[in-house]
């Protein structure tokens, strides 16, 4: 598994159910001004260049489920953390389709910058 390992896309519908079942985790790998302005409530924050280091701190018994601004990023992060051993899906349109869909940010008055 390299560059092209292929990680599942979720719509933020079905992300929005698993995190009330408790079935996932969202890894957030925005920046830290992009997850101070508006986040997923109980997201984890991991900065995609601190990813590799903190890598071997994630939890093996949810599915992750990687975020940025608009996918691309969280796309690199789901391939390092599937090939990692995890299981991972990658929030299709990110935290910008997310909030387009009318799902709530966290603080109440958030924005996807």
């Amino acid at each position: 598994m390299g560059f092209f390992t292929r990680v599942p896309s979720v719509d933020p519908e079905q992300v929005a159910d698993r995190l009330r079942n408790k079935e996932a985790v969202v890894v957030d790998v925005r920046m830290r001004g992009e997850w101070k302005a508006g986040r997923i409530r109980g997201a984890v924050h991991v900065p995609l260049h601190e990813l590799s280091a903190r890598i071997g701190g994630m939890p093996h018994d949810r599915t992750l489920i990687t975020v940025c601004r608009s996918g691309h990023r969280s796309a690199v992060a789901a391939r390092k953390l599937k090939r990692a051993g995890y299981e991972v899906e990658n929030l299709r349109g990110g935290m910008t389709r997310w909030a387009r869909v009318g799902l709530p940010l966290e603080p109440a008055n958030g924005r996807v910058l």
